[in-house]
């Protein structure tokens, strides 16, 4: 099993000076402990439930592009955009962007957007959640023909696009993957056997994530897609370090259902410190689950 650091707040020691480096130190810190992988949220406000909207929020993509500068081999890419922060074309040239500056390291992560305040306070458009998941289809679809060979027109219910060019292409072969975020039965994980390379279910438990990955893998017997095709990664909320030996035994149920990737919450004043005990204390053990 690979490990992620999913990074979810920039409330450091030494204020919003000590952002750009701390960043980089993790970076650093994160490629030397063999973590995989590094995401952000796509947030314009921190979220109510965790921290006061007023604490700092990065805009993700343009912290990933200095990401990509502090880094030589791990993925990139944001757990998830939101498919109502940008318009699908330009969605399409950044991550394209991002993926050429990387060397072929970003991903696209992609859900159908929630979070209603943060889309008042700054005046985006913020549809029913049943026309979000529309756009998030028709998102999916313009950006692989953005990221193909085919230049021409795109049309749908939401979106029309003149001509779809892309230059320069992603550097990713045949195209920077695609994650979708969510672990809706009826919409979210269709859209994931339709269209995606990998996934991401919150780390609710063993015995749910089986049951959403059952769910899974009906759809993709629906859609003739490759169940196995599909990475299945999850986001964990729990502290490695307070019970580790309960920590791995959960995460050794995750990988004998399939689970390939687990993504950590540096949630402390420290996140270098975090990283590196990540890899001294848990990179090794969970590759050794196998799942990976």
């Amino acid at each position: 099993m690979d490990v992620g650091l999913h990074i979810v707040n920039f409330r450091w020691p030494g204020g919003p000076a000590a952002i750009a480096p701390t960043l980089g130190a993790v970076a650093e810190a994160a490629e030397d402990a063999g973590v995989s992988e590094i995401t952000f949220m796509d947030h314009w406000f921190q979220m109510d439930m965790m921290a006061p909207a007023t604490e700092p929020m990065l805009e993700g993509y343009t912290t990933m592009g200095y990401m990509a500068a502090r880094t030589e081999t791990i993925t990139l890419g944001l757990l998830v955009t939101g498919v109502t922060y940008r318009h699908p074309g330009l969605l399409a040239k950044i991550v394209a962007t991002l993926d050429v500056l990387s060397g072929g390291r970003a991903r696209l992560g992609i859900g159908a957007a929630w979070y209603e305040r943060e889309h008042k306070g700054l005046g985006v458009p913020f549809p029913p959640v049943a026309e979000r998941f529309e756009r998030l289809e028709e998102t999916l679809q313009i950006c692989l023909q953005m990221w193909s060979d085919d230049d021409g027109p795109w049309k749908g219910r939401h979106y029309e696009l003149a001509e779809t060019i892309c230059e320069p292409r992603p550097l990713s072969s045949p195209h920077p993957p695609v994650l979708i975020g969510g672990s809706g039965e009826r919409k979210t994980l269709r859209l994931v056997a339709r269209y995606a390379q990998a996934c991401n279910l919150f780390g609710t438990g063993p015995a749910e994530v089986g049951r959403k990955l059952d769910v899974l893998r009906a759809h993709c017997a629906t859609e003739g897609r490759d169940y196995d095709s599909i990475t299945k990664t999850i986001l964990a909320h729990d502290d490695p370090f307070t019970d580790t030996p309960g920590f791995l035994s959960t995460m050794s149920e995750y990988a004998d259902l399939g689970v390939q990737t687990v993504l950590m919450l540096p949630l402390t004043d420290d996140p270098v410190d975090y990283a590196r005990r990540v890899g001294s204390e848990l990179v090794g053990p969970l590759a050794d689950l196998g799942a990976g």
